[in-house]
C-alpha cells in the first residue's frame, strides 16, 4: 500500500472514531488534507467511496446514519470496533516467558522483554510463574544469534527483499558472491541457516550464517521466484548437512573429539594409537561436515565419500 494512501486511511478511520456524532462527507472532507486536495466533487466522491471500503475490508465496523438535515453521515463506534480481551492461561504465561528469555541474546531481547512488561501490567500472571522471567527456573532455553547477518537477513524475509552477500563454502578457501531472495531462518544444532531462491544457480538453496562474510546488503526490486506456501526448511538443512542418510559410512575418529560425530554413531570401537572407528549414517552433505573436523577424522570407506573429503581438503590447502 502506498505511504500517502495509507496516511489517508488511517486519518479517515481516527476521524470516525473519534467523532461521537456522525460525520458528513462533506465534513470528513473539511478534515482530511488529502480530501481538500482531490479536486473536483466526482474525483472526492470516488476516492472517499473507495476508503470507506477498503477501511470495511480490514476490518472496522462504519455506520452509515441518516441525519436530520437529510444528510449521510458516517461514523466508528468504539464499543463495536473494540479487541476482545486478550487472556492467557498458566501454561500459556510460561511458554511466553521462556519464549522472551530465548531472545535474550538478539536484538531481539528489547522488544520481547517490553512486550512481557505489558502483559504484566495486564494482570498477565507472569511474575508469580515458576517459570516467568522473574522467578527461579528450571528451563534455560537459549538460541545464540551472534552472527552479523542474523538481524538484516531477518528483516529481508520478513520484507520480500532480496540480498547479496560473500559466502564462503567449507570447501572453497575463499568466499564468493551470492544474490538471495531470502524465505526464511531456521536455528538448528546451534546454527543459524538461510533458505532461499540462489538467483545465479536457479535453484533453492541452504546458507550458514557463519560462513557469511562481511556485511549483507539489501537489493531493490521484487523476487524473481515463487516462494513456496511451506518451506522445509529442517529437513532441507538436514539433507544438506547429511543427517538425511541413504547408507552407512565408515570413519577413524580421534579419541577425545568430534562429539557430534559420536553422537550419530551406529557403532563404535577403540582402535590403536587414540584413534576410534565409527560407523555413521551417509547422506548428501556429509563430506563437508566431515571437512570441519580437520585431521580428526580419517574416511575408511565409502571411496566415493573418502575422494570427496580429500578433495575438499585440498582445495582448502591451495586457498
Amino acid at each position: 500500500m502506498a505511504i500517502a494512501k495509507a496516511e489517508r486511511l488511517m486519518n479517515l478511520a481516527l476521524c470516525l472514531l473519534g467523532t461521537r456524532r456522525p460525520l458528513t462527507k462533506r465534513e470528513l472532507r473539511g478534515s482530511i488534507e488529502a480530501y481538500l486536495q482531490a479536486g473536483a466533487d466526482d474525483a472526492f466522491n470516488r476516492m472517499f467511496e473507495r476508503d470507506k471500503d477498503d477501511l470495511r475490508e480490514l476490518g472496522l465496523v462504519i455506520e452509515t446514519v441518516e441525519s436530520i438535515d437529510g444528510e449521510t453521515g458516517y461514523l466508528a463506534r468504539r464499543d463495536s470496533n473494540r479487541l476482545p480481551p486478550i487472556a492467557f492461561d498458566a501454561e500459556e504465561a510460561a511458554a511466553l516467558g521462556l519464549a522472551a528469555k530465548v531472545w535474550q541474546q538478539a536484538r531481539l531481547a528489547g522488544a520481547a522483554s517490553g512486550a512481557l512488561q505489558k502483559l504484566r501490567a495486564a494482570g498477565m500472571p507472569l511474575a508469580d510463574d515458576p517459570y516467568g522471567t522473574d522467578g527461579p527456573s528450571a528451563l534455560e532455553p537459549r538460541i545464540p544469534a551472534h552472527e552479523a547477518a542474523f538481524e538484516p537477513l531477518m528483516l529481508a524475509c520478513r520484507d520480500r527483499r532480496p540480498v547479496v552477500f560473500d559466502y564462503r563454502k567449507s570447501s572453497a578457501a575463499h568466499p564468493e558472491r551470492r544474490q538471495v531472495e531470502p524465505w526464511i531462518l531456521e536455528c538448528w544444532r546451534g546454527h543459524w541457516y538461510l533458505v532461499g531462491w540462489d538467483r545465479e544457480r536457479q535453484a533453492e538453496r541452504v546458507f550458514r550464517l557463519s560462513r557469511i562474510i562481511g556485511k549483507v546488503r539489501s537489493r531493490a526490486g521484487a523476487f524473481t521466484a515463487e516462494v513456496p506456501d511451506h518451506v522445509t526448511v529442517r529437513e532441507t538443512v538436514e539433507s544438506w548437512a547429511g543427517e538425511i542418510a541413504t547408507g552407512t559410512a565408515r570413519i577413524r575418529l580421534r579419541a577425545g573429539h568430534g562429539y557430534p560425530l559420536r553422537a550419530r554413531a551406529l557403532s563404535s570401537r577403540p582402535v590403536d594409537d587414540g584413534w576410534d572407528e565409527l560407523e555413521i549414517p551417509y547422506g548428501h552433505g556429509l563430506d563437508a561436515w566431515l571437512v570441519e573436523f580437520g585431521q580428526d577424522v580419517v574416511v575408511l570407506e565409502p571411496a566415493e565419500l573418502r575422494a570427496d573429503v580429500v578433495d575438499r581438503l585440498r582445495a582448502v590447502a591451495k586457498g
